[in-house]
């Protein structure tokens, strides 16, 4: 097995019996006909019965359309996409060469759909609990910062909304810098970057993890392009 799988089994928490399943969940249509696509589907469905579970037991008050909602929200494709990259999931996708010139290893269907393989791979792997418990702990931070009020938006989501409103580019961000290792010591922080059109130099912020530096920087961005407004 590659140092690259080896380090991606630590970042999504799960080592594999059968590398095997792994490897068929990285691998686009573009590059094998042993590809991902099977693995997605039923990925797919252990995700929503995941994510219903723990918002049912998490909001016992919560009705039916909330919970619908929040479970929408948690399992499209943009959020699926956002935890792919959390995982730098995209530098191990095995593509082919037109996928690979156009950008496929950054493309949010594709990481969506290869994590959604990755989740089917862990079950096979594994047992129905075990991939709950790693799937879970993906989705740790956004299950805590979860209210019912499903009218509130993250800034991130904000930010897009408003930018799409006023019919600006969407927001690019970046990863400055990662932390250091911990044997190296030193803060555990992320540095991302954002830019906007609107504004004329980036905003950075910092985090424990990318989401939460993503989400501060939007968060000041959003300040500093409503001053005024």
């Amino acid at each position: 097995m590659s140092d690259f799988l080896r380090r991606l089994q630590l970042r999504v928490g799960h080592q594999f019996s059968n590398p095997a399943l792994l490897d068929q969940a990285l691998t686009h249509r573009s590059s094998s006909k042993n590809h991902y696509e099977r693995l997605e589907y039923l990925g797919d469905a252990l995700l929503g019965v995941f994510v219903a579970e723990e918002l049912f037991r998490k909001f016992p008050d919560g009705r039916e359309g909330q919970l619908t909602r929040l479970r929408a929200r948690l399992v499209k494709k943009e959020t699926l996409a956002e935890i792919a990259r959390e995982l730098d999931l995209g530098s191990c996708l095995n593509l082919g060469s037109g996928e690979l010139k156009s950008g496929g290893r950054q493309r949010p269907s594709i990481l969506a759909d290869a994590l959604e393989a990755v989740i089917c791979a862990i079950y096979l792997d594994s047992t129905f609990e075990v991939c709950r418990q790693v799937v879970l702990q993906w989705y740790c931070e956004r299950l805590q910062n979860l209210t019912l009020n499903d009218e509130q938006r993250d800034p991130k989501t904000r930010l897009q909304e408003v930018l799409q409103g006023r019919q600006s580019p969407l927001p690019e961000y970046r990863l400055v810098a990662e932390p250091p290792s911990p044997i190296d010591g030193g803060e555990p922080n992320f540095q991302v970057a954002c830019k906007v059109a609107e504004l004329d130099e980036e905003i950075i912020a910092t985090g424990p993890s990318r989401r939460i530096a993503e989400q501060t920087a939007a968060a000041q961005v959003l300040e500093q392009i409503n001053v005024g407004k």
